[in-house]
């Protein structure tokens, strides 16, 4: 039930981010979902894409700074106060979110959130133990 996130650092300067997509667009990896968070100097770059062990190969192989971290996709409702049910299940369980994005399915009426929690195989259990659907890297890659 775990997703492989590649995670890119990137000097914070014009090009850098076009850089990596070109690569990954090169190859023909796609992207299903990403996030940046910045600072002065660098930044962060967190992809879901549909062949993670590919992606990071050939962006390491371009001379990126690249890494993976396991990470889980829970499904929520796309309404009000969707993501505040699997929020409080992982409150309630004392697991602390590092990070979180989310991104909305095509052909569904889900949000898809990414977590980076400290405990992930326990906030798999919890959320699982608590009715919320949680999917696996497979079905993530495929959207």
């Amino acid at each position: 039930m775990k997703v492989r996130q590649i995670s890119v650092f990137l000097e914070n300067k014009s090009g850098r981010l076009a850089e990596v997509a070109g690569v990954l667009g090169a190859n023909k990896i796609n992207i299903r979902a990403l996030s940046i968070a910045d600072t002065t100097d660098f930044g962060i770059l967190r992809l879901i894409v549909n062949e993670p062990d590919r992606a990071y190969r050939e962006l390491k192989g371009a001379g990126f700074t690249v890494g993976s971290t396991d990470v889980i996709a829970v499904e929520v409702a796309d309404r009000p106060g969707g993501l505040a049910g699997a929020l409080q299940v992982l409150e309630r369980a004392g697991i602390n979110i590092e990070y979180l994005y989310a991104f909305v399915q095509k052909a569904s009426n889900a949000a898809l959130v990414v977590f980076r929690v400290e405990q992930i195989d326990e906030a798999v259990r919890v959320l699982q133990e608590n009715g919320v659907r949680i999917l696996s890297g497979e079905e993530v890659y495929s959207l």
